[in-house]
Formats: C-alpha cells, sequence, structure tokens
C-alpha cells in the first residue's frame, strides 16, 4: 500500500526552508514567532541546551495591560522591545530570526523592529 500524499500549505514548506538555515547555529539562540490571529508570541531558545532563554506574548501577565489598548502591530513591537531587553538581561545579544514560515511583513517584521530597538543584532 502506498503511503499517504501530504500537502503542504505555503507557510509549511517556508517554515522548513527557513529553519533549516537557522536551527542549531552555534553561539547564537533562536527568537522564535508565533503569529495567531489575535495575539503574538516569542522566544528566545538554545538550540543547543534545548531551552527557552526569555519568553514574551500579548497574552502574558505583565504585557496584557501594555497592549491591550494598542493595534496589532503596535503590541507586536512593544513585545519585540520587552523580550529584547529580557534577553539582554540574560547576556544574549547576537540572534538568529526565526519568522517560523511568516513573511517578514507587518507584525512581524514590528516584532524584529522592536528586537533591533533593545539592541539585539540578527
Amino acid at each position: 500500500m502506498a503511503g499517504k500524499v501530504v500537502k503542504l500549505s505555503s507557510r509549511d514548506k517556508r517554515r522548513i526552508r527557513v529553519s533549516k538555515k537557522v536551527r542549531l547555529v552555534p553561539g547564537r539562540p533562536r527568537i522564535n514567532v508565533f503569529r495567531s490571529n489575535k495575539h503574538i508570541f516569542a522566544q528566545v531558545i538554545d538550540d543547543m541546551k534545548g531551552t527557552t532563554i526569555a519568553s514574551a506574548s500579548t497574552v502574558s501577565k505583565d504585557m496584557k495591560s501594555k497592549t491591550a489598548k494598542l493595534n496589532k502591530t503596535d503590541a507586536a513591537k512593544v513585545i519585540g522591545e520587552h523580550l529584547g531587553k529580557q534577553a539582554k538581561e540574560k547576556g544574549v545579544s547576537k540572534v538568529v530570526f526565526d519568522r517560523a514560515g511568516y513573511l517578514y511583513h507587518g507584525r512581524v517584521k514590528a516584532l524584529a523592529d522592536g528586537l533591533r530597538e533593545a539592541g539585539l543584532k540578527f
């Protein structure tokens, strides 16, 4: 019997292609982004150790009040600045940006801009 044919979405194809390049880069943690319809989530991951160094989202307790009145793009920028500050406190300055197949536009770009303003280099 033949195996099932799995049709991947465009985002899944981009996610696989991008993650091949950004995973397991020595000395540089990875910033992973997840975007839902209402919220955005980001975390700094050390792939060598398999641990999360820092994380931020629009649903976390400390950020919910700051992002409640903002539109989604502005909230993503605030999340990026907050995550950048957390990463700098933990001693991370150079990272790789894993956009998880999302186009580098809108909320993903705003998050990246916030990270850069906080001092992270990628």
